[in-house]
């Protein structure tokens, strides 16, 4: 019984109420006014006080301390058994003669009210194809455009419908499956002519990094069943590989590298727009790829695992550092505008 441990009545009030008929000399009477109850209650403390002492004045259980009619363990024995052939409750009552009632009290009691409770379930098997290039898992998350800082980082939802209305961009992500390399490019909607843009895109990223992509990886969004994303995927030699439904498991490594996008880019800093949001994509997106280490990779980043030579990767991180230069000339020349303006 769930008590208050400081109520009037609780063990605590019982003890106080004993004691002041037992040590302190009032009547049962008297301690009956005093502590609010009746004297025959105070009459059952007092017995259980003398008989037990303080441990006695808890709650006993009301369960009986006989049950004749209780199902006899046998055949609880003989629910059980039929149970691990994966019979249903329903069967084992028809069985044994039982109602539907006393099979289900006899398999919760012994964990096997569920079919799955019979024996563990199967770890999915983890997987990592040899090479880079053989499956890129490719998958898109919905973020919602903003005009000011919201409450998911300054936690005040004072005035948070002010930024309503403003709208939504979609990332769509793609990550190699050997390597973990990744890249996001932002776009306005979901549609299968962004999705096939970002497969391009995509193709020609890791051909610039000496990798052929063999197979592609989505889930059975409607731009991925769409004509055209199919045509796209033909004309780039391109294998196209779809999940199974209800199971996104299956495309783990971009649902888990969605994850860490969001915890370390998105929702990292306080941006003030959703332009500042995705301003800063390139650089994190760089820090990802080439510096961050990777605790699957054992502590590497992912870049290391496309064995690029020095001349490779002098040249990116030049060309790295040039989109860089050109994104902060573009943030120079519109925050001026917005000055004149």
């Amino acid at each position: 019984m769930n008590v208050h441990e400081n109520a009037r009545l609780a063990p605590k009030g019982r003890e106080a109420m004993v004691r002041a008929v037992v040590e302190g000399g009032l009547t049962k009477a008297a301690a009956a006014r005093s502590f609010n109850t009746t004297p025959k209650t105070v009459a059952k403390w007092v017995a259980r006080f003398r008989q037990g002492g303080a441990e006695a004045l808890h709650d006993r259980s009301s369960r009986p301390l006989s049950s004749p009619s209780q199902t006899p363990p046998a055949t609880c024995d003989d629910v059980e058994a039929l149970r691990r052939q994966r019979r249903t409750q329903a069967h084992i009552a028809a069985e044994i003669g039982l109602s539907p009632a006393t099979v289900g009290r006899i398999l919760a009691r012994r964990g096997l009210s569920l079919l799955s409770s019979l024996e563990p379930a199967v770890p999915r098997p983890r997987y990592e194809r040899a090479t880079p290039g053989e499956i890129v898992h490719i998958d898109i998350k919905k973020l919602g455009k903003f005009s000011r800082t919201g409450h998911r980082i300054t936690g005040d939802r004072h005035g948070q419908s002010s930024s309503r209305g403003v709208g939504w961009e979609f990332a769509h992500v793609a990550v190699d499956d050997h390597s973990r390399v990744a890249r996001i490019d932002i776009f306005s909607d979901e549609r299968k002519a962004s999705a096939v843009a970002f497969l391009k895109a995509t193709v020609a990223y890791f051909r610039a990094l000496g990798v052929t992509v063999d197979r592609v990886m989505t889930d059975n969004g409607s731009c991925y069943r769409s004509r055209d994303f199919a045509r796209a995927c033909s004309r780039l030699g391109i294998k196209h590989i779809r999940t199974r439904p209800y199971t996104p498991q299956t495309n783990g490594k971009a649902e888990r590298f969605i994850q860490t996008a969001l915890r370390e880019w998105a929702y990292a800093t306080a941006f003030e727009t959703s332009e500042q949001r995705r301003d800063e994509l390139p650089r994190w997106l760089h820090r990802y790829n080439w510096h961050r280490p990777h605790a699957s990779l054992g502590q590497l980043p992912p870049i290391s695992r496309l064995g690029l030579t020095r001349n490779n990767l002098l040249r990116h991180t030049a060309r790295a550092h040039r989109r860089e230069l050109r994104q902060k000339a573009i943030t120079r020349a519109i925050a001026h505008r917005v000055a004149k303006s």
